[in-house]
């Protein structure tokens, strides 16, 4: 009993405190950028996030940390489930879905959202996927979960050991469609998700995501028996801003009264794409308009601002970007390798014609363990450095012979004191 008890202190102290001091650090702003940011928009909505896709550089934040729940944009994360299934080889598109009592459409709370599923119907698990991200089908999310895992709770354990695997620690999941408000997530835990979702299914887009209208039941998905006489539902996606704003193809939407208005926006223009998470966007009073009118806002904002830029950067042998002079090792020169991508966030009226400097923070003297951070590949334009990208050993570096050692130490020492006297 005491031993559960300092259990639910310590996760109780984690949970006030592990948002504060790190989940604010998901995403971060280079420096270079920070002045660049300071005409953003002020919104009403609670929690918003806005990054460049690509580099994962942070443009824009209100209350990352904020706990919201996040309503059917849960549904993602079921999806996700069901695109790694298949990935894994574990079930295909074109298996068939039972349809049980539990996935019925008059099964689902009052109010629900649905793709208006029945038992009997035949149904195919891409029609299910189309099901919960265009008209954001409760019933569809239901029948998802169960075709992956006996029950609603061994699906949502699912669910929770894949958040934390994607490094969501305080988003918590009770039930697959978001219906539930004891479902909570951050804007940027929620960001740091969808990012990883478009590395992993970018197919999503074009399949699911941005398709604009869903029909359901069609004559195919009814039992023989029934193939007359049933009603059939077309319904639009609610993510309005696919019809809207220029570049925009994704993702989800969502709403329940605990929350309010809830959108996980990504869209590309110029090869640069933007993820935008806007949580809690008022429940009332035009919430639903707010939330379009807030979202076009700050990806205008920030399309307008920002552009991801991709050096085209020398990396062959002959290339001095990557090397540096090593003391008293059995090599004399260390070769170096970026510990990250070269590409980078940058105002959009810079980058056109860059620089590269490297600049090693001191002297590097052996041995040295791969990976050692030594130094930094500044990236600049005509108007000063843009990014600031980390070098380090692209292989370990052992010393050398003892006679080469003394020679060296010998050289280092005149080399310092003749630059403390230039300086």
């Amino acid at each position: 009993m005491i031993q559960n008890m300092s259990r639910k202190i310590i996760l109780l102290l984690l949970a006030i405190t592990l948002p504060a001091c790190l989940f604010a650090q998901i995403f971060s702003t280079p420096q270079e950028l920070i002045p660049y940011l300071e005409d953003a928009p002020e919104i009403i909505s609670r929690a918003a996030v806005l990054i460049d896709a690509e580099t994962g550089t942070l443009l824009y934040s209100k209350n990352p940390d904020v706990l919201i729940p996040p309503a059917s944009l849960t549904k993602l994360m079921t999806m996700r489930l069901l695109m790694k299934a298949i990935d894994e080889g574990k079930i295909f598109y074109d298996d068939l879905v039972e349809i049980t009592v539990e996935s019925w459409a008059q099964s689902q709370p009052r109010n629900s959202s649905l793709m208006f599923l029945e038992p009997g119907q035949i149904v195919t698990v891409r029609e299910i996927m189309l099901g919960m991200s265009i008209p954001s089908g409760n019933d569809a999310a239901v029948a998802a979960a169960l075709h992956l895992a006996p029950t609603m709770a061994d699906f949502v354990e699912m669910m929770m050991a894949e958040a934390r695997r994607m490094g969501m620690y305080t988003t918590r999941f009770t039930e697959s469609s978001g219906i539930s408000s004891r479902n909570r997530t951050t804007a940027a835990e929620y960001a740091l998700f969808c990012r990883q979702y478009l590395e992993l299914h970018p197919e999503s887009l074009r399949e699911f995501h941005s398709v604009k209208s869903f029909t359901f039941p069609l004559s195919s998905n009814m039992p023989a028996n029934r193939r007359s006489g049933y009603q059939t539902y077309t319904q639009s996606n609610p993510n309005t801003l696919l019809n809207t704003f220029e570049g925009v193809d994704g993702l989800k939407t969502g709403y329940i009264g605990a929350s309010g208005y809830n959108i996980a926006l990504t869209g590309i223009r110029d090869q640069t794409r933007l993820i935008l998470v806007l949580l809690g966007a008022p429940a009332s009073g035009g919430g639903a308009r707010l939330r379009s009118e807030e979202s076009t806002l700050l990806l205008s904002w920030a399309f307008d601002n920002f552009k991801t830029v991709r050096p085209v950067i020398d990396y062959s042998e002959n290339s001095s970007l990557f090397k540096a002079q090593l003391w008293k090792g059995k090599e004399d020169e260390v070769t170096l390798m970026l510990a990250e991508s070269e590409n980078f966030t940058s105002p959009l009226n810079r980058g056109n014609s860059l620089q590269y400097e490297t600049v090693i923070d001191e002297i590097l003297i052996a041995p040295l363990a791969a990976g050692t951070q030594v130094g930094y590949l500044l990236i600049s334009d005509e108007y000063g450095v843009l990014s600031k990208k980390s070098l380090v050993t692209a292989a370990a570096y052992e010393k050398g012979g003892f006679f080469k050692r003394i020679w060296h130490s010998i050289k280092l020492y005149f080399w310092k004191q003749k630059t403390s006297k230039q300086t």
